[in-house]
Protein backbone atom coordinates (compact mmCIF):
# COMPACT_ATOMS: atom_id res chain seq x y z
CA UNK A 1 0.00 0.00 0.00
CA UNK A 2 1.41 3.53 -0.85
CA UNK A 3 2.53 5.56 2.20
CA UNK A 4 -0.53 8.32 3.21
CA UNK A 5 0.00 12.10 2.62
CA UNK A 6 1.65 12.37 6.02
CA UNK A 7 4.50 9.98 5.67
CA UNK A 8 8.04 11.98 4.85
CA UNK A 9 10.11 11.90 1.88
CA UNK A 10 13.95 11.89 2.15
CA UNK A 11 14.57 14.99 2.01
CA UNK A 12 17.19 16.29 4.86
CA UNK A 13 16.28 18.56 6.99
CA UNK A 14 13.12 17.05 8.64
CA UNK A 15 10.11 15.48 7.33
CA UNK A 16 7.50 16.58 4.42
CA UNK A 17 4.47 16.25 4.37
CA UNK A 18 2.20 16.49 0.95
CA UNK A 19 0.17 19.16 1.99
CA UNK A 20 3.10 20.77 3.08
CA UNK A 21 5.11 20.88 -0.11
CA UNK A 22 2.11 21.53 -2.26
CA UNK A 23 -0.84 23.14 -0.46
CA UNK A 24 -0.64 26.93 -1.01
CA UNK A 25 -1.78 29.72 0.94
CA UNK A 26 -6.37 29.45 1.29
CA UNK A 27 -7.45 31.55 -1.97
CA UNK A 28 -9.43 31.65 -4.69
CA UNK A 29 -6.47 30.82 -7.20
CA UNK A 30 -6.20 27.86 -9.05
CA UNK A 31 -4.25 26.40 -12.07
CA UNK A 32 -5.61 26.09 -15.56
CA UNK A 33 -5.63 22.65 -16.61
CA UNK A 34 -3.30 23.31 -19.56
CA UNK A 35 -0.55 24.12 -16.96
CA UNK A 36 -0.52 20.69 -15.10
CA UNK A 37 -0.84 18.87 -18.44
CA UNK A 38 2.20 20.66 -19.95
CA UNK A 39 3.87 19.70 -16.89
CA UNK A 40 2.29 16.95 -15.17
CA UNK A 41 5.65 14.56 -15.43
CA UNK A 42 7.58 17.13 -13.46
CA UNK A 43 4.36 17.48 -11.22
CA UNK A 44 4.30 13.40 -10.86
CA UNK A 45 7.55 12.94 -10.11
CA UNK A 46 7.35 15.57 -7.40
CA UNK A 47 4.78 14.13 -5.55
CA UNK A 48 6.09 10.92 -6.18
CA UNK A 49 9.60 12.14 -4.23
CA UNK A 50 7.89 13.93 -1.46
CA UNK A 51 5.01 10.79 -1.09
CA UNK A 52 7.93 8.56 -1.35
CA UNK A 53 6.25 5.77 -3.37
CA UNK A 54 2.24 6.44 -4.82
CA UNK A 55 -0.14 4.95 -6.72
CA UNK A 56 -1.98 6.30 -9.69
CA UNK A 57 -5.19 6.85 -7.85
CA UNK A 58 -3.65 8.23 -5.01
CA UNK A 59 -1.25 10.26 -7.60
CA UNK A 60 -4.80 11.53 -9.37
CA UNK A 61 -6.34 12.32 -5.94
CA UNK A 62 -3.19 14.57 -5.38
CA UNK A 63 -3.99 16.54 -8.64
CA UNK A 64 -7.40 16.88 -7.47
CA UNK A 65 -6.32 18.08 -4.26
CA UNK A 66 -3.81 20.25 -4.92
CA UNK A 67 -3.93 21.61 -8.55
CA UNK A 68 -7.78 21.25 -9.13
CA UNK A 69 -7.45 19.14 -11.93
CA UNK A 70 -9.33 16.23 -12.71
CA UNK A 71 -7.29 14.46 -15.20
CA UNK A 72 -8.33 10.76 -16.39
CA UNK A 73 -6.68 7.73 -15.56
CA UNK A 74 -6.03 8.03 -19.65
CA UNK A 75 -3.79 11.23 -19.04
CA UNK A 76 -2.32 9.86 -15.43
CA UNK A 77 -1.05 6.24 -16.61
CA UNK A 78 0.71 7.13 -20.07
CA UNK A 79 2.89 9.95 -18.32
CA UNK A 80 4.04 7.61 -15.50
CA UNK A 81 4.61 4.68 -17.92
CA UNK A 82 7.01 7.13 -19.95
CA UNK A 83 8.48 8.13 -16.82
CA UNK A 84 9.00 4.24 -15.89
CA UNK A 85 10.90 3.98 -19.72
CA UNK A 86 12.83 7.20 -19.67
CA UNK A 87 14.22 5.16 -15.96
CA UNK A 88 12.85 7.98 -13.41
CA UNK A 89 10.30 5.93 -12.31
CA UNK A 90 9.90 1.98 -10.56
CA UNK A 91 7.18 0.08 -10.73
CA UNK A 92 6.55 -2.23 -7.69
CA UNK A 93 3.09 -4.62 -9.02
CA UNK A 94 0.94 -5.06 -6.18
CA UNK A 95 -1.83 -7.00 -5.78
CA UNK A 96 -4.68 -5.15 -7.43
CA UNK A 97 -2.49 -2.05 -8.20
CA UNK A 98 1.25 -0.72 -9.21
CA UNK A 99 3.05 1.48 -6.72
CA UNK A 100 5.65 3.95 -8.31
CA UNK A 101 8.48 5.29 -6.45
CA UNK A 102 11.49 7.25 -8.16
CA UNK A 103 14.07 5.46 -9.48
CA UNK A 104 16.78 8.11 -10.47
CA UNK A 105 16.83 10.19 -7.79
CA UNK A 106 19.77 12.58 -9.83
CA UNK A 107 17.75 12.84 -12.95
CA UNK A 108 14.48 13.06 -10.92
CA UNK A 109 15.90 16.28 -9.20
CA UNK A 110 17.02 17.60 -12.21
CA UNK A 111 14.18 17.35 -14.41
CA UNK A 112 12.12 19.20 -11.37
CA UNK A 113 14.75 21.84 -11.20
CA UNK A 114 14.54 22.41 -15.42
CA UNK A 115 11.26 22.43 -15.28
CA UNK A 116 11.25 25.29 -12.07
CA UNK A 117 13.47 27.39 -13.98
CA UNK A 118 11.61 27.48 -17.20
CA UNK A 119 8.71 28.65 -14.90
CA UNK A 120 10.37 31.65 -13.03
CA UNK A 121 12.09 32.79 -15.71
CA UNK A 122 8.68 32.90 -17.32
CA UNK A 123 7.71 34.69 -14.67
CA UNK A 124 10.24 37.26 -14.64
CA UNK A 125 9.55 38.28 -18.10
CA UNK A 126 5.62 38.39 -17.15
CA UNK A 127 6.39 40.66 -13.96
CA UNK A 128 8.81 42.42 -16.03
CA UNK A 129 5.65 43.04 -18.97
CA UNK A 130 3.49 44.65 -16.00
CA UNK A 131 6.66 47.31 -15.24
CA UNK A 132 8.64 45.63 -12.37
CA UNK A 133 8.44 44.19 -9.05
CA UNK A 134 5.21 43.95 -7.54
CA UNK A 135 3.91 46.22 -10.08
CA UNK A 136 0.39 46.27 -11.74
CA UNK A 137 -2.01 47.93 -13.58
CA UNK A 138 -4.01 49.30 -10.57
CA UNK A 139 -0.57 50.60 -9.08
CA UNK A 140 0.57 52.44 -11.96
CA UNK A 141 -3.30 53.61 -11.72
Amino acid sequence: MAPDSSDSGSEPGGPRSVESVFAGPETDFSFDDAIIKENLEAILLGLISVRGGAHGKALMGDLARFFDAELSPGTVYPRLHDLEAEGLLQVHELVRTKEYTIDDETRTRERIERAMGQHVALGAVFRSSLGGAGSTPADRG
